[in-house]
């Protein structure tokens, strides 16, 4: 019998390429979240396929980040960007619209949402 992953649960790869998407869109086209969108390149592309390959493996499916690119690191990947609390906000709260959008079931939100806000908790590096 096969583990009931996070990823499996949200529905495997075509709900965590829908999740990446969806983020990346409302990054992009809502003002509240301004703030991170600036600390991205013009072209999202890159950015929601290393979302896609990260999130594929963190959430207990295949490791596609490690494949393709190596170990995330992702303090080291994210020093060069300032990231305060408002930052890790927004990117939290991006991603909990993101979540709602795709039909993530709201107990598995709620999870998902704590142990993201960890990692964006883990990303800060400005005081503010």
């Amino acid at each position: 019998m096969q583990e009931q992953t996070p990823y499996l649960l949200i529905g495997g790869e075509a709900t965590v390429a829908s999740l990446c998407e969806r983020f990346y869109e409302l990054m992009a086209t809502v003002p509240q979240f301004a703030t991170i969108r600036a600390l991205h390149p013009a072209d999202l592309q890159s950015s929601r396929d290393k979302l896609f390959m990260f999130l594929s493996g963190w959430l207990g499916g295949p490791d596609l980040y490690v494949q393709n690119i190596g170990q995330p690191m992702l303090r080291r990947r994210h020093l060069p960007f300032a990231i305060g609390e408002a930052e890790r906000d927004q990117w939290v709260a991006c991603m909990l619209l993101a979540m709602e959008a795709v039909g993530i079931e709201e107990a598995l939100r709620q999870k998902l949402l704590l142990s993201f806000f960890k990692t964006a908790d883990f990303m800060r590096n400005h005081p503010t």
